[in-house]
């Protein structure tokens, strides 16, 4: 049993580990917008197309990840997934067109979708009911810390060079070369405990068979309320995660945020929301045994009901003064803090308690995909907004800008965000409602069928 539980943490460790650098991943170009759009003689506000890029094919390969997930050593996936988007990484370091840097991040997305699903079950696998929030809120955590290296850190590097080489490449670089290392070390060390003693290791099928079922697999799935609404909730509150994350240091740059400065601001955010995952997903699985029908589900409904006004009080009531960093900083990281609980608090482990083990990391990877759909749009979606609706004046190849047109681009943006933020997770908490009803049902059912 001892042997077993020292496996299981070792799993969990170096699953961690990866993760810290899927994030970075993802959070490398966002970061440096403003330098790649000089380096391409591109609009910053145009670059959103190519995390558009990124996400859209990474939705796309969910179902193809779900299913080497369930028939291969998930272990090793993880260790693929991080190979492949280092060497897309690298590529795009090494591009001389936007054209190549378009798609090295679309092909990027391939590698990023192969560790979620693989990552998710294996994490809800090594753990129970009673510390399953916890893990999800560490899983948070190191995802949080991989945001910090791939997002101020690139910031930061962003203003320098060596060797004549722009910081953001550098950046891209040393991100590549760090997911290599992990991909080894999560290969060598990292068990999947289901993959020795599988079934279909012994009966092996063709590709269309084992999509086929695990088609059947999904439509079964679907059928779970609590599945649906958890979803529906997911596919709102993306939009809003997806929206921040594109482009909140370009807006606080725009203010007139100096790039340590910048980068100083959106680590107190990550690291607001990397303390509220292990805050959230411990309160979960304190809530869930003092009030199992409602525990969970008050959790997320405070932390997504909270976002709006807290990220209005962000966006549209500080003003849009770069001598007012302490004001930011308190502003980011409180709504950092409420916002991010939902996650690990209560869609992980809801999921994993009312989906058979078997079909865990098709249902993470389902709903990870109807999520990405919508979220792979957010950042298109912002920029018109703001050049369309609000005001963003972008500035063009040969103009010099202005502190003036800075702030006002700066006011634009702001009101396109906060569109995409408060209007999602108002409508996330009202979805999550519906949970009160179906998840004690879905849970129950499921808890009966695995004692018969």
């Amino acid at each position: 049993m001892k042997m077993k539980w020292e496996i299981a943490t070792v799993t969990l460790l170096m699953i961690n580990m990866v993760n810290i650098m899927d994030n970075a991943d993802s959070s490398l170009l966002p970061a440096v917008y403003k330098e790649v759009g000089k380096t391409f003689q591109e609009d910053p506000a145009a670059l959103s197309t190519l995390t558009f890029y990124r996400s859209f094919v990474q939705c796309l390969c969910y179902p193809f990840a779900a299913y080497l997930a369930k028939r291969h050593n998930r272990a090793h996936l993880i260790a693929l997934g991080a190979f492949l988007w280092a060497a897309t990484t690298f590529l795009l370091a090494i591009s001389t067109t936007i054209s190549q840097v378009a798609i090295s991040r679309a092909f990027n997305g391939i590698g990023l979708a192969i560790f979620v699903p693989a990552s998710k079950s294996l994490v809800a696998d090594c753990t129970n009911d009673s510390n399953r929030g916890m893990a999800f809120g560490w899983l948070s955590l190191t995802g949080n810390i991989g945001s910090i290296l791939g997002g101020p850190f690139a910031v930061i590097l962003a203003s320098t060079s060596f060797a004549g080489i722009p910081g953001w490449r550098i950046a891209f670089h040393l991100v590549a070369l760090i997911s290599v290392i992990a991909g080894v070390l999560v290969h060598l060390f990292a068990n999947d405990p289901h993959y020795p003693k599988a079934p279909h290791n012994n009966n092996p099928m063709s590709f269309v068979s084992g999509m086929k079922d695990m088609l059947k697999e999904v439509k079964s799935v679907m059928r779970i309320p609590s599945f649906r609404v958890i979803v529906a909730q997911g596919v709102s509150g993306s939009i809003s995660w997806s929206a921040l994350f594109s482009f909140a240091t370009l807006w606080l740059e725009l203010i007139g945020f100096s790039h340590k400065t910048t980068a100083l601001l959106w680590t107190m955010f990550i690291i607001a929301i990397s303390v509220a995952a292990l805050f959230g997903g411990k309160m979960g699985d304190i809530l869930s045994q003092h009030l199992p029908n409602r525990g969970r589900i008050i959790m997320a409904q405070i932390s997504v009901g909270s976002a709006a006004p807290l990220a209005a009080i962000l966006l549209l009531v500080l003003p849009y003064d770069p001598s007012t960093p302490f004001l930011h900083a308190l502003a980011l990281f409180i709504m950092g803090f409420f916002m991010s609980w939902n996650g690990p608090a209560t869609n992980n482990p809801i999921l994993a308690e009312i989906i058979p083990e078997k079909s865990r990391s098709t249902i993470y990877a389902v709903d990870k995909f109807f999520e990405s759909i919508l979220a792979s749009f957010a950042a298109p979606i912002v920029d018109i907004m703001a050049q369309r609706i609000f005001g963003y004046k972008p500035i063009r190849k040969g103009d010099s800008s202005s502190i003036k047109a800075d702030r006002g681009n700066a006011a634009a943006l702001a009101k396109a965000l906060y569109t995409a933020i408060g209007i999602p997770m108002i409508i996330s908490c009202c979805i999550y409602s519906i949970l009160y009803w179906t998840y004690p049902r879905d849970r129950d059912r499921w808890r009966f069928k695995t004692h018969v």
